[in-house]
């Protein structure tokens, strides 16, 4: 057991299930950043709003205090507060100034150096703590750190009658204070986060229930699918899955199983072909060997005894060839690569397997024509049992000539066939390559072959990437081998 099995335990085994996980917590992931953007975007627009309210309420306690007027202490508001240099007390405050008792000492500082009228400044401002009022802060304040507007008012301006009526000097220096409070922005954010969190919760929940529910329905042709596949069986691979007619991704699913289920079906039914046409060429010669052995056991007087060991060891020859014909085969039909990346002269080769065929008793001219080496990647043991079963069917049907041809074209080394015998129709020129397929002039297993020898040189041609075919001619027939040609000097 792995360290990790104890940890999948905990992870749904169902693609529902774990389809709505991935919804909701893709959908979590969005939801929070959207959050995070609407909070601190609901935020900054609270503080703007608290900022411009304030802003109006600067002007209008200047314009009051132009005229003459003290502000009234009121509630509302936000807290602000006017001092006056040479005052000791506030000339006014309210919105929750009067909790820190202004009257008796202002909070915020007063003007120590002249500034322009009617310019409004903003800064941030510490609210001292006193030891006095911590017990009457409604707001808590005190200690903190607030963005405050002020602007300064000209006193030379008003008259002594006003500056009388404000409790200041003629020359003395007015500034109105205003704190802008973030408590409104920040109730207003929290309760935007509460609306956020409940529909984010209840828009998981229901993303998560719809995703659940739309797999479970998109799932439901699978699930026919997996029941029809799970009854093949190597018996019966004749059933197929039903193709559903929407034309998704399952309609495409179920053609491949169909199609896949087809090459099964076409392979199972090769192999029986195979097995049985393997048992029937092995039985003949079984049957030949069996019978004539029997004859001279029961007539060993009479029996010519070199005529029936030449007769066995025909036989035997033939079974030895059937035989290392089907085991090559065997191999080739496990589609392992082939062997090294060897280089292997085909123009070598040919004129090598040309020169030294065995022709004996037949009247034939075997010849090589070429233009100059031919390399090519591969194995030679391959590439000259290919050629030899190419050369030995030609052989088998020529009448007076068999000609090997070899040409490079195009970076493809060409290898031609080419006998002067009866030909192959053009109907049996892709069956001709089948296992055990002899064509009605070739039928006597007298003359040799077994009927895989085409075969057998079109699977080597392929495992070295190449092509095998049947080249159309008006006399005889031409086969034409193509491989890549091997990059050299």
């Amino acid at each position: 057991m792995t360290a990790t099995e104890p940890r999948r335990r905990w992870w749904p085994r169902s693609v529902r299930a774990r389809t709505a996980l991935a919804a909701a917590a893709a959908t979590a992931v969005v939801l929070a950043g959207i959050g995070w953007w609407v909070h601190h975007d609901v935020y900054r627009q609270g503080t703007r709003i608290a900022e411009k309210q304030a802003e109006t309420q600067v002007w209008a306690l200047a314009d009051q205090l132009n005229a003459g007027v003290v502000p009234r202490r009121r509630g509302g508001g936000a807290p602000f507060e006017v001092v006056a240099t040479g005052r000791r007390g506030a000339v006014s405050f309210g919105g929750g100034m009067e909790d820190f008792d202004p009257g008796t000492r202002h909070v915020l500082p007063a003007p120590s150096e002249a500034t322009q009228p009617e310019v409004l400044l903003i800064r941030p401002l510490r609210i001292p703590v006193r030891r006095d009022d911590g017990s009457r802060d409604r707001l808590h304040m005190a200690g903190g750190t607030y963005t405050v507007l002020s602007t300064d008012i000209d006193a030379g301006r008003l008259s002594g009658d006003e500056a009388a009526a404000l409790g200041v000097a003629a020359d003395a220096g007015l500034r109105v204070y205003v704190v802008v409070l973030p408590h409104t922005a920040e109730a207003i954010t929290a309760t935007t986060d509460r609306v956020l969190l409940r529909a984010g919760l209840v828009g998981l929940l229901l993303i998560a229930v719809v995703a659940y529910f739309a797999v479970r329905i998109a799932l439901r042709p699978v699930e026919a699918i997996r029941v029809l596949t799970a009854s093949v069986t190597a018996d019966d691979p004749r059933e197929r899955v039903t193709v559903p007619a929407t034309g998704h991704e399952i309609t495409a699913l179920a053609t491949t199983i169909n199609t896949t289920l087809q090459r099964l079906d076409n392979a199972a039914a090769q192999q029986r072909r195979f097995v049985a046409d393997a048992a029937h060429e092995l039985r003949s010669p079984l049957t030949t060997l069996l019978a004539s052995l029997e004859v001279a056991l029961a007539y060993p007087d009479r029996t010519d005894w070199p005529a029936a060991a030449t007769t066995a060891a025909r036989q035997t020859r033939r079974l030895q060839a059937l035989t290392e014909d089907l085991l090559l085969l065997a191999r080739l039909d496990t589609r392992t690569p082939a062997a090294g990346p060897d280089t292997v002269d085909l123009t070598a080769l040919a004129a090598r397997l040309a020169e030294q065929y065995p022709l004996t008793g037949r009247p034939l001219a075997l010849t090589c024509d070429s233009t100059g080496p031919a390399p090519v990647h591969g194995n030679v043991d391959a590439y000259e049992r290919l050629l030899r079963n190419l050369v030995d069917n030609a052989v088998r049907h020529a009448a007076h000539r068999v000609q090997i041809t070899v040409r490079g074209e195009d970076g493809w080394v060409v290898l031609t066939v080419h006998d002067d015998g009866p030909g192959v129709p053009a109907e049996d020129a892709e069956r001709v390559f089948e296992r055990f397929v002899r064509l009605d002039d070739a039928r006597s297993r007298d003359h040799g072959g077994t009927g895989l020898g085409l075969a057998i040189a079109r699977d080597l041609a392929h495992r070295h990437q190449g092509t095998l075919t049947l080249a159309p001619r008006t006399l005889g027939a031409c086969f034409r081998l193509r491989v890549p040609r091997a990059p050299g000097r």
